[in-house]
This record gives C-alpha cells, structure tokens and sequence, in this order.
C-alpha cells in the first residue's frame, strides 16, 4: 500500500473515499516544522490546503515523494519548480471552489456600495447613521475582470444577473460572453468597479502598483479574493485615503493576519471592507474541493499499483 498523509482536513466524505480505495495507509494531522520533514520522509502522497507550505525543505525530505496534492486552486504554497525537477506530480483542484470565490466577490462589492458593515456596527452600537451612509447601485456599473480563469467567468455570470456591464482582461483567455478588451491599462480606466483573479506569480506579483491605481476612474473600488502581493497595498492606501479610488474590498492580503503597521492602517478605513482569507470556506465548496482531490489522488494511486 501507499502511505498518504493529510496535513490539512478534508471532507469526510473525501476521506471515506480515500479510506474505501484499499490503495492508501493514511495519516491526518497537521505536521509543522521537524514533525512534517519526519513525517514527510516517509509518505508517497501528500495532500495540503493552504496552511501548509510546501517548500523546496519540505521536497528533500520527502525521499519517497511522488505526489503532492493542493485541495484547491492557488499552488504559490508549492515549490512547483523543485517538485518538478525532482519528478513529484502536483495536482489541485481549481474549479471547484470558484462559485464561493465568485460570491465572496460580489458580497465585498455589495457590501462596500451600500456600506453594510458600518450600518450593522452602527446599530449594534446604537447609532442610527442613515443619512451618512448614502451609497451606489451596482446595477448599470461597469465591471472590470482580471483575469478569466473559472472563478472571473463565475463573476461575470453573477454580475449579469445585477446588470452590469463586464470587460475583461485576460492575454491567455478567450471570452465570448463578455467584451474582452487589449490591454490591461484599457481596463482600467474605464471600470467603476475591478476585480482581481489572477493567481499570483512573478508575473503578477504588484500588478496592481501605484502606476496601475492611478489609471482607475475616480471614485472606482476595487475588489480582490485572488491573492495578497497581487495588489501593492501600500500603493492602495495611498489611494484611498486621497479619495482617488472610492474604495476596497479584501479577502487577501501580502501579509495574514494583517498585523503589521501599513495593513492594521489600511483595514482600519471606512471605505476598506474586508475578511480573513474565507472566499473557499463555506461547506459546498470545500466538499467539492475534497471528493475532487480524493477521486484524482486514488486514480493516481490505482496507476501506479
């Protein structure tokens, strides 16, 4: 049999498949630091969401190592490259949480036009602020994308049903549902509202600096549940504390928890709503995520027996 071991949880469903496959000896638990490069040495599979990081240290422990799963989409928590230099597949799941990113999205969007979280603290802290708290329909806005992998296309389904109108940017997609348009620059400078899914890469890494934000239409907001580092969030407190775009909504950031000086400034501003990395976390999705992982890992497995 194969050793597996699940360093972050699954589904149970997910799980009962992988214990009902008789291809895998399975270990679940969450290993950090010496713990994982013991335990590591010793599995042919092992899976991970995104608590844990698999780096090039944990790769040369892994001597036995023949495949490493991301039950998710975002692999920047994978050393790819060395897996690859050293024969490890790396699989992961990148459709099946995009509907709860997609909703996240668009709730950050809704949230931030009609100032949500304000009205519901303001009330709980029995303050009546209805005539500050005047916001904007997002229904005749203009809809930038970034990116259209699954979770951009399940954006702009959503978008469509409020009415908006969506423009694309995507060099490496081709869109026929929406107007796609050359460069990102176009993009932005025309959208009253942008929002980022792209993953995060060398490529993409500050791709939303201060020369990009200053191309955005006054009064725009900004929407991003990919990936912290894909937005230079110094550059976007700038912005908005000048009132040059209208506001952000945050599921990511470049450092989590947001603790350090410039992010506890940025999430402290009233035109900043945000959450804590939860755009997969709701039951649907992470069911999806897990039998999805479990039925590629045991085909893998059934392969190789």
């Amino acid at each position: 049999m194969l050793r597996l071991h699940v360093n972050d949880p699954l589904a149970d469903d997910a799980m009962r498949i992988l214990e009902e496959s008789g291809v895998f000896e399975i270990t679940s638990k969450h290993l950090e630091g010496q713990q994982l490069l013991d335990e590591v040495a010793e599995v042919e599979f092992l899976v991970v969401r995104s608590a844990t990081k698999v780096t090039e240290k944990v790769l040369a422990a892994g001597k036995k190592l023949k495949v490493v799963g991301r039950a998710g989409a975002g692999l920047d928590n994978i050393d790819v490259q060395t897996a690859r230099a050293k024969n490890i597949a790396v699989y992961n799941t990148p459709g099946a949480n995009s509907t709860s990113v997609a909703e996240l999205a668009i709730g950050l969007l809704l949230a931030l036009m009609r100032h949500i979280p304000r009205g519901t603290a303001g009330i709980k802290d029995g303050k009546w602020e209805k005539k500050q708290l005047k916001g904007n329909e997002i229904s005749g806005k203009i809809l930038g994308i970034i990116g259209y992998g699954s979770v951009g296309r399940q954006v702009a389904k959503m978008a469509g049903a409020f009415d908006m109108k969506v423009l694309v940017y995507d060099p490496f997609a081709t869109v026929e549902e929406a107007d796609q348009v050359s460069s990102l620059d176009d993009l932005l400078e025309v959208s009253d509202v942008v929002s980022v899914h792209v993953p995060l890469s060398p490529d993409t890494r500050n791709l939303l600096d201060s020369s990009a934000i200053g191309k955005m239409k006054k009064g725009a907001v900004l929407i991003n549940t990919a990936r912290g580092g894909i937005v230079n969030e110094e550059a976007l407190y700038d912005s908005l504390i000048s009132a040059k775009i209208g506001g952000a909504g945050m599921d990511v950031f470049e450092v989590e928890p947001p603790t350090d000086e410039l992010r506890r400034r940025l999430v402290g501003l009233d035109n900043v709503v945000c959450t804590p990395h939860i755009g997969a976390s709701t039951a649907e999705a992470q069911k999806r995520v897990g039998l999805e992982m479990a039925s590629i890992l045991v085909d893998v497995a059934k392969s190789m027996v």
